[in-house]
């Protein structure tokens, strides 16, 4: 068979917290792909212990060579002042210019195909089948809009790993005064012009479920990605909204009272 596997990046103890809740819920799906868990260095390495524990296979991936002029343009307070986000609020452990260390997964060699998934997601029933996907696939970025499906979420993707197209990535990203406003996922829609769409439900963004309830189907979602607010954030702006979804993610989390997904409660369309 050929050698697959399911991988993510952890940058912080945060996302750490947020890749157990993940690597769990893959667990539970019974896939047998290995499960990567891609760290930089600002992880200590106690928030690791729960996801080896678990079995996932941690890989160090520290920060891409880019240049200061780069690493300038994208730390979070200029690339906030010139690309703001403002439908929805990023937490403070979030730092965009971590985001491209993503990248290094084209690294992983050892694998034929990988699935990439964001710290930030759990999957909640089998997506195995993504793995005969082609390069590069993606699920839009849709949650808000119709208008949104132009654009992919780098949150869920299916990559070849392949040390020839890493080199060919550092050697676009880092042009002269480039500016990628949402990180990699502007990026890697440049790069994969013609990427492959995958249904929204393998990559459903929290935010469907108040904006385009009619879209929210739990007979069909896969993917659950907690973009903008965490779930394990306190003072969470959108909890009252987003408590079914929350909840959800608590029981990956803890590993109790994982519900039945099919018996779950759709939103009010």
């Amino acid at each position: 068979m050929p050698k697959q596997a399911y991988v993510t990046l952890v940058t912080n103890a945060d996302y750490a917290m947020g890749a157990l809740a993940l690597v769990r819920s893959l667990q539970l799906t019974g896939t047998d792909a290995d499960l990567v868990v891609m760290h930089t260095g600002g992880t200590p390495a106690e928030a690791l212990e729960p996801l080896a524990a678990l079995g996932a296979l941690p890989v160090p991936a520290e920060l891409l060579p880019t240049s200061d002029a780069f690493n300038e343009r994208h730390q979070r307070a200029r690339l906030h002042a010139n690309a703001p986000f403002t439908k929805g609020s990023k937490p403070a452990f979030h730092t965009p210019l971590d985001n491209f260390a993503k990248l290094r997964l084209w690294q992983l060699t050892e694998y034929e195909r990988v699935v990439f998934i964001d710290a930030d997601a759990v999957v909640v029933r089998n997506i195995d089948r993504l793995f005969g996907y082609p390069e590069f696939s993606a699920a839009p970025n849709v949650y808000e809009g119709l208008a949104d499906f132009h654009r992919l979420n780098s949150g869920v993707f299916v990559a070849q790993p392949s040390q020839a197209t890493f080199a060919a990535m550092l050697e676009r990203l880092d042009r002269p005064d480039a500016f990628w406003r949402r990180t990699d996922q502007t990026f890697l829609q440049d790069f994969f012009p013609d990427w492959h769409g995958l249904p929204v439900f393998f990559n459903m963004l929290q935010y469907v479920w108040f904006n385009l309830p009619e879209l929210w189907d739990w007979k069909s979602v896969s993917v659950v990605h907690y973009q903008y607010e965490k779930p394990w954030e306190r003072d969470h702006p959108r909890a009252g909204e987003l408590k079914p979804l929350i909840d959800l993610w608590h029981a990956y989390h803890s590993g109790e009272n994982i519900p039945d997904i099919d018996t779950l409660a759709n939103p009010a369309s």
